[in-house]
């Protein structure tokens, strides 16, 4: 009676320390730092993840807004004044420095719209503004796409590591029993499952909001392209 009650005790001790908190407060200190830099990456993934979606969908929504009030018919100039003159969003940036440099131009007296360089100019202005404001869009992407490819590595090493340690007690304690190896491979396993967690969202992530940027640039740029050839014809009439 008594062996049955010790076995079940131990039954549930084994169960204890194969918690996840268990594991992670048995395991090496290389093992538990290894566990804290994947979980501070995952967290940094996620704060990426939510920041980016939020901001895609707001500059999305803002450039839709502005497109209507381009498009609308209404005076370029005063929409230079109420939207470019002091952009909240990329697609206002890149107008406001389009229309910026095409003003200046204007104002030089004598000088030939069409043939003074002015074109080159204006698309000199779109291009860097749109250089810019993409830079600015894919700040922290490379945080992604290096956590992607290195946390499963990570996650590895705190894997062979944990199975040194699970050895080295094997050896110190002349016992191979389930209950004496479980722990140190368990804790080894639970390096590497962290490590897959947080390298499977990056990766996603990063290609999903790697798309959403790309085809936000093709947006900026076919604008830009339109709204060149919107000033070139202004040009010619003012000609």
């Amino acid at each position: 009676m008594d062996h049955a009650v010790d076995a079940a005790n131990l039954g549930v001790a084994a169960a204890g320390d194969l918690s996840l908190w268990g594991l992670f407060m048995q395991a090496s200190i290389v093992v538990k730092f290894v566990m804290i830099g994947l979980i501070g990456s995952s967290i940094g993934v996620w704060a990426i993840v939510f920041n980016k979606i939020v901001t895609m969908r707001r500059i999305e929504k803002q450039a839709a807004a502005f497109e209507d009030k381009f498009w609308s018919g209404g005076n370029l100039d005063d929409l230079y004044e109420t939207e470019g003159a002091k952009p909240t969003h990329p697609l206002a940036a890149v107008f406001g420095a389009a229309m910026g440099e095409w003003r200046r131009s204007a104002r030089i007296p004598g000088i030939d719209l069409i043939h003074g360089g002015v074109q080159e100019r204006v698309d000199r202005a779109m291009n860097i503004t749109i250089t810019r404001e993409m830079d600015r869009l894919e700040r922290w992407m490379i945080f992604l796409a290096t956590i992607g490819p290195v946390a499963p590595f990570i996650g590895l090493f705190g894997t062979v590591w944990g199975i040194m340690h699970s050895f080295s007690s094997i050896a110190a304690m002349h016992n191979t029993n389930l209950s004496v190896v479980a722990p140190g491979i368990s804790e080894a396993l639970f390096a590497t499952a962290i490590g897959l967690v947080t390298a499977i969202p990056a990766v996603i992530a990063y290609n999903v909001i790697n798309n959403s940027l790309a085809r936000f640039q093709d947006r900026l740029d076919g604008f830009g392209t339109e709204f060149a050839a919107i000033l070139s014809r202004q040009s010619e009439e003012r000609s």
